[in-house]
């Protein structure tokens, strides 16, 4: 058999100039950089393992002798004086014996029976078909509290801060009459009143027909001014009628 022909495969026939496909870059995100900033930060220096130098304690505090021995309490002083307790019975002493009661306790807790009030029963509710038993009073079942001799009479706190109240607005009333007073206030009587308020329309039909009076065409500045003044006026007098209107009764303060 030829040597040759041993070497020969296959895998002989693939050229060899054949080379592997590039591998694609593999992806990298942008954030990288500012999350491994975000770990270091939120990362504690020995968190878990402890400082790494131990502070070495000082050579003036060594162990003492009898350091860690419990102290004493502070001795007490002995008193002679104070009170003995009984002495123990001797064993020659015997108790007495052989009393006896002549109470029948029987016919006693008879009488007691019979003479005493009977015991009520508690009030109970059953809810359930299986007889669970629950308590009546504090069930909120029973009007109990309807029937209080003070329910729906108002608290007497209640009563007497009404009545502070009251007073305080007497009080409040009798200082506001004393000051109008003291001001020496007086009140517009109806003629008064009307005859005020007859003056005062009086007064805005006057404006009023000088304000209509005034040219079509402002073209200059002192009609301008003279204009604005009118309207003022007019404003001013319709608030005052309107107030006047408005109120029935006026003070006036006598200066």
């Amino acid at each position: 058999m030829d040597p040759s022909c041993t070497s020969e495969s296959i895998y002989n026939l693939i050229p060899s100039d054949l080379k592997e496909p590039p591998q694609p870059p593999r992806y990298t995100s942008v954030f990288r950089a500012s999350i491994k900033n975000d770990m270091k930060k939120s990362k504690t220096a020995m968190k878990t393992m402890g400082p790494a130098k131990v502070d070495v304690p000082s050579p003036k505090e060594f162990l003492k002798k009898h350091s860690k021995e419990k102290t004493l309490p502070p001795k007490k002083k002995f008193n002679r004086d104070t009170p003995k307790k009984p002495p123990v019975p001797l064993r020659t002493d015997h108790p007495v014996m052989g009393i006896q009661s002549g109470k029948n306790f029987i016919n006693t807790n008879a009488a007691d029976v019979i003479v005493g009030v009977a015991k009520k029963p508690k009030p109970v509710y059953v809810d359930k078909r299986t007889g669970d038993k629950h308590d009546l009073e504090t069930s909120g079942l029973l009007p109990k509290y309807i029937n209080k001799k003070d329910y729906g009479i108002t608290p007497e706190y209640i009563c007497k801060r009404n009545e502070d109240v009251k007073r305080a607005q007497e009080e409040y009333d009798n200082y506001i009459q004393e000051n109008l007073k003291k001001a020496a206030m007086k009140r517009l009587s109806d003629d008064e009143r009307e005859a005020v308020l007859q003056g005062l329309k009086k007064n805005w039909e006057e404006v009023h027909k000088e304000f209509q009076s005034l040219s079509v065409f402002i073209d200059s500045i002192p009609k301008k001014i003279r204009k604005q003044k009118l309207e003022e006026e007019m404003k001013q007098l319709e608030h005052d009628i309107s107030v006047i209107e408005k109120h029935k009764i006026i003070y006036i303060a006598n200066k």
